[in-house]
């Protein structure tokens, strides 16, 4: 029988209620409106809350590299790393050539992995040997270009052999994972696509073309718990096989929700079911290994104020909510800092 994800005796489970400040939702006679008191209701009613994160064990030296791979949020980490003065080999000037798709978009979003499928594979192909790149996912079009359907269509499809270029400079960079002690992965959506000819999950939709070339080739599946488990399983165990020494791993999940289903369920009922699973996969890495820790990104953006948390498209997160998450993010895991807010 699995164990409970926290066990206590009767003792301490009561020591926990009494000396927890913030234990409680709510108490009979307290003002809610006092946004300073310790019950959730009245921190909630903060305009960005902030969650109580208990002392973690992990202890980031500045000086330390930091990879941080996921969806789109990991990316607004990535940034703010790096202007707080941190080494981040994610943030790679390589990736600067890549042509994008329009002046619409940046170039860095075509790294977004957004599955822990996708997380998984490309940290698989880039440090475990026994891996290597499915080159038969890879879709050649008739207008000569080729698709990577493991980047996304932020970038410009281009022939073959530049095509499988940018590749080897993803492969060079994410290999990088090597010698990185901090690993920082946001985990995204459940929603995914399957290759059946490569037998291996996308990181993209199959545009429209992809679905008439082959018809038969691809399968949407809303993926389960068991699944994205096992996915997050494989990543760490990777990285704990082929990785630094002695690497960190940091799992949040990301706040920004589906731009749209695929399943025949209402979005915002798509995306609670996505969310709730992966805080949950989440929380179970973290609890299974010493060198995962959870971080609640999800709970600080989603908690507070809509209008302050949110950009005007509803889904991106302002960068002002961002900067408070990562001062939370140095006070809980960088050394020589403390929460100062």
């Amino acid at each position: 029988m699995k164990l409970a994800l926290q066990s206590f005796d009767s003792g301490s489970a009561a020591k926990n209620f009494g000396e927890n400040p913030h234990a409680r939702w709510y108490k009979n006679g307290i003002d809610v409106r006092d946004v300073t008191g310790n019950f959730a209701v009245q921190r909630l009613a903060q305009p960005v809350f902030r969650p109580t994160v208990p002392p973690s064990p992990l202890r980031v030296d500045p000086r330390d590299e930091m990879f941080a791979i996921g969806s789109c949020f990991a990316r607004g980490i990535e940034l703010a790393m790096v202007q707080r003065g941190f080494a981040v080999p994610s943030y790679a000037d390589e990736f600067d050539a890549f042509e994008v798709a329009n002046d619409q978009v940046t170039g860095r979003g075509f790294t977004n992995k957004y599955t822990t499928f996708a997380i998984e594979n490309e940290i698989r192909w880039a440090i475990d040997p026994a891996a290597p790149f499915p080159v038969e996912s890879l879709v050649d079009l008739p207008d000569g270009t080729t698709i990577d359907p493991h980047t996304n269509p932020t970038l410009k499809w281009v022939d073959r052999a530049t095509t499988l270029e940018r590749r080897s400079i993803i492969a060079d960079v994410y290999a990088r994972l090597r010698r990185t002690r901090i690993v920082v992965m946001t985990l995204g959506l459940v929603e995914t696509w399957f290759d059946e000819w490569a037998g291996c999950y996308l990181n993209m939709t199959p545009i429209a073309i992809m679905r008439e070339m082959h018809p038969d080739r691809y399968r949407f599946e809303v993926t389960s718990f068991d699944q994205n488990a096992a996915a997050l399983e494989r990543a760490v165990s990777t990285l704990n096989a082929h990785g630094h020494p002695d690497v960190q791993m940091i799992v949040t999940v990301s706040p920004v929700p589906l731009m749209a289903t695929f399943s025949d369920r209402d979005v915002v009922l798509a995306n609670a079911y996505s969310k709730s699973l992966l805080r949950t996969v989440a929380e179970e890495a973290a609890a299974a290994h010493e060198n995962v820790h959870y971080f609640p990104s999800y709970e600080i953006v989603t908690q507070s104020h809509r209008d302050l948390a949110w950009g005007e498209d509803g889904r991106h997160v302002r960068d002002e909510v961002v900067a408070d998450i990562m001062s939370l993010f140095v006070a809980t895991f960088v050394a020589g800092t403390s929460d100062e807010s």
